[in-house]
């Protein structure tokens, strides 16, 4: 029996999948081979020919798989199985029949009874189409009727406005000169007028008509004269006058002579106007900004009058000129483009006058804010007059933000020199016993950080004239050529320039009689300053000025930084060096004046170091404290380890004396002289005044080789004795020990000290030197 079910796929009883007590009886089989399988096991299934239960179920098809596929037994048992089902189904059916017995009856008299009122309806259907006809009959009795008596209220009608009419036509004489008088209501007897004029003109050849109509014109022609010299009145204001021009034109006067009389009173009006802005303002003429005294009010309300009272009547005046005689014959011709740009000139003129009087920073938003209106305004009345002055109105902005940068310009520039002034006066105040003014690091600081922080002000300040609520600001002339040649070029980098120049000025040029000179700690601190500028502070403003005011990709050429970091470099240099020069010509004059004082021929034995020698020391020894504080100490040669001890010798370089060479001869100075200079010939050559790095020892080196060859060069010029040899020879072995330290190489400053002792030993009548230990003893003694 099972193999049977499986070769009906599921057919039989066990296909069916019924739980519980193990019957295989499915009351809802019919009614699902009735409605068919649910959507979605349709969907889910694929057809089978061979279900019996399935909606595509074939008797052929299954007969010949059964008979094919089974054995007789198993068809028997098929037999006797879809008996049962057969037996089944007949005894579901019978049950569903007894269950809704009792529906079918209710059902069948439901419908018994609807039968009974349809027929009900049909009849009174038939009663209610019979009544509309009826009616239809008589309703179009009554429209006929109404429509007969429409026709005649219509001409009845027509007969009442004719009559109406003919009597306003009777009327309108009276009426016109009721509303024409003085005072009374122009524009109502115009409007009365325009009503009436046509048809009086169709009727006129009705002598009652040609009455009307010239007693009318005589009205109007009365009151056009009075317009005329109401239009003559100077107290009209623009609306009043471009109400009165209006009635004369529908009173049909000449329109090109109403447009010369209105453009000539608004001329008028709007000259006064400019006379009282022009009043505030001092003559043009005046000589200097001494004798200009300053302006009444401020420029925001000056801008603010003008805007409001002249460009606001002109654009009123243009509205009014282009409704009243636009594309009117005799009024074109350009006249009131060519009357508007005559005011808007002046009245440039007039702005920038006042402008002019601007003359210190004062609120730079208050500027801006004036600018703003001025150019609102002037954009409404391009609106109205395209060529009323648009290039001329944005080149009075951009002059004027310029003139405003420049003078921020000149303000740094003030700024900067009131820093050098209070660094000056720092540097030059007494200071009172155990009391240490500012170092040099502290001046530094606090003049660059002054100096950077105005700038970012400045700057700040400027960036008020791009901003993004400013209406001029989106000019093309603010977006590009103002971002480069005015801030970048002309503030920044000028100020740059301009504060590298004044810094090298100090060097370069020639102080005035009179006038003190820079102190060298001045040139020290701003050599410093400027090469500060070249390592950071230049690559900073430009990169906060390029994100403050971006440059376009197409606009004019900048200068890069390098260049500018090669100027404030080209500066550093040039203070440094004359800083080194400044310091060792004062180093050199005390030299000099001690060699050009003493008679070296008559002097005495020495017995100690001279005072200039320890004073020249001390100075180098403060010099090296003041370059320390604002520059890096620098590298040095290795030294040797005798340094501080090596002696140097009047003959190292010289002829030898005449009792250790007892075959001296007049000729010998003339050939120790020659093997002198054979030997320079081979000794390294020392650069005096070479430029020097930025850095400690490279500065002192500088300063004690012009100090020594200075020495060396006053040497050359005197005749010594052999005491004066001698103090020489102290004298240099006591800078020898203390110089070297504070040179890059210590033999620069041996080699200079030999150089002063052959010269010394060269010029000197008795050469005779002293004992080395002897020289030791009173450097050490002193």
């Amino acid at each position: 029996m099972a193999e049977v079910a499986a070769a009906g796929s599921g057919a039989g009883p066990e296909a069916g999948g019924g739980g519980g007590g193990g019957g295989w009886r499915r009351p809802h089989g019919p009614l699902q081979r009735y409605y068919g399988p649910p959507a979605a096991e349709a969907t889910e299934a694929a057809p089978d020919p061979t279900d019996i239960n399935g909606p595509h179920f074939d008797p052929e098809v299954f007969l010949t798989k059964v008979r094919s596929e089974c054995p007789l037994g198993q068809l028997l048992a098929r037999e006797a199985a879809l008996g049962r089902e057969i037996r089944a189904l007949d005894s579901d059916m019978q049950t569903l029949l007894y269950e809704n017995y009792n529906k079918f009856i209710s059902a069948t008299d439901t419908i018994r009874k609807m039968k009974v009122d349809f027929r009900r309806m049909e009849a009174e259907m038939d009663d209610l189409a019979a009544n509309m006809a009826a009616i239809s009959t008589s309703s179009a009795r009554v429209s006929a009727a109404l429509q007969d008596r429409h026709r005649r209220g219509a001409q009845l009608a027509g007969v009442q406005a004719l009559l109406r009419k003919l009597q306003s036509l009777v009327e309108v004489p009276g009426r016109l000169r009721r509303w024409a008088a003085p005072g009374a209501e122009p524009a109502r007897a115009l409007r009365c007028y325009a009503r009436a004029r046509a048809v009086l003109r169709h009727y006129r050849h009705l002598p009652s008509f040609r009455a009307i109509e010239d007693e009318s014109h005589a009205i109007m022609a009365d009151l056009a004269q009075r317009l005329r010299a109401r239009l003559r009145d100077d107290a009209l204001d623009p609306k009043e006058l471009t109400e009165c021009v209006e009635m004369l034109l529908q009173l049909e006067e000449p329109p090109e002579e109403l447009c010369e009389e209105f453009l000539s009173h608004a001329g008028a009006r709007l000259e006064a106007e400019l006379a009282t802005l022009e009043a505030e303002l001092p003559p043009a003429d005046a000589s200097g900004p001494a004798a200009t005294p300053p302006p009444a009010s401020d420029i925001l309300d000056f801008v603010d009058r003008g805007s409001s009272a002249f460009v606001g009547n002109l654009c009123l005046l243009a509205a009014s000129y282009r409704s009243l005689f636009e594309g009117r014959p005799g009024a074109g011709g350009g006249r009131l483009e060519a009357f508007a740009a005559a005011l808007t000139t002046r009245y440039f003129e007039l702005l920038e006058r006042r402008l002019a009087l601007e003359r210190g920073l004062g609120d730079t938003s208050l500027l801006v804010r004036a600018l703003d209106r001025f150019h609102r305004r002037l954009r409404a009345l391009l609106e109205l007059l395209p060529a009323a002055g648009a290039q001329a109105g944005a080149a009075l902005v951009a002059r004027a933000a310029r003139e405003r940068v420049d003078r921020y310009l000149r303000a740094l520039q003030t700024f900067f020199l009131g820093c050098l002034g209070d660094v000056r006066q720092a540097l030059a105040a007494p200071r009172p016993p155990g009391k240490e003014g500012p170092g040099l690091p502290d001046l530094l600081a606090t003049l660059a950080a002054s100096v950077l922080g105005q700038l970012k002000a400045v700057l700040a300040y400027v960036q008020l004239f791009t901003a993004k609520d400013v209406a001029f600001a989106s000019l093309p002339y603010f977006k590009g050529e103002f971002c480069v040649e005015a801030v970048r070029e002309g503030l920044v980098v000028a100020f740059v320039r301009w504060l590298c120049r004044t810094a090298r000025g100090f060097a370069d040029g020639p102080a005035e009689r009179g006038a003190p000179a820079a102190p060298p700690a001045l040139l020290l601190l701003l050599a410093r300053l400027c090469l500060d500028y070249e390592a950071t502070t230049v690559s900073y403003i430009l990169t906060l000025t390029d994100e403050q005011f971006p440059p376009q990709d197409t606009g004019p050429a900048v200068t890069p930084g390098p260049a500018l970091c090669a100027e404030a470099r080209a500066a550093a240099q040039r203070l440094l060096d004359h800083y080194v020069q400044v310091q060792g010509a004062a180093v050199a004059q005390m030299l000099r004046k001690s060699v050009e004082t003493r008679d070296w021929l008559g002097t005495v034995e020495p017995r100690n170091v001279r005072a200039v020698m320890k004073r020249v020391v001390e100075d180098i020894t403060a010099i090296d404290v003041q370059v320390g504080q604002l520059f890096e100490e620098g590298v040095r040669r290795a030294q040797s380890s005798d340094s501080s001890r090596r002696a140097f010798s009047v003959y190292s370089s010289s002829r030898a004396p005449g009792r250790y060479a007892p075959s001296y001869t007049p000729s010998a100075p003339m050939d120790t002289h020659l093997l002198s200079n054979i030997q320079k010939l081979f000794s390294e050559r020392i650069d005096i005044f070479s430029p020097v790095e930025f850095n400690k020892v490279s500065v002192l080196t500088g300063i004690i080789k012009i100090s020594l060859k200075t020495l060396l060069e006053c040497v050359r010029l005197r005749t010594l004795g052999r005491f004066g040899l001698q103090q020489v020879q102290v004298d240099g072995h006591y800078l020898q020990l203390y110089l070297w330290r504070f040179a890059a190489d210590e033999r620069v400053v041996q080699g200079l000290l030999d150089e002063v002792a052959a010269s010394a030993a060269h010029r000197c009548l008795d050469p005779v030197p002293m004992e080395h230990s002897v020289v030791e003893l009173i450097c050490e003694r002193g």
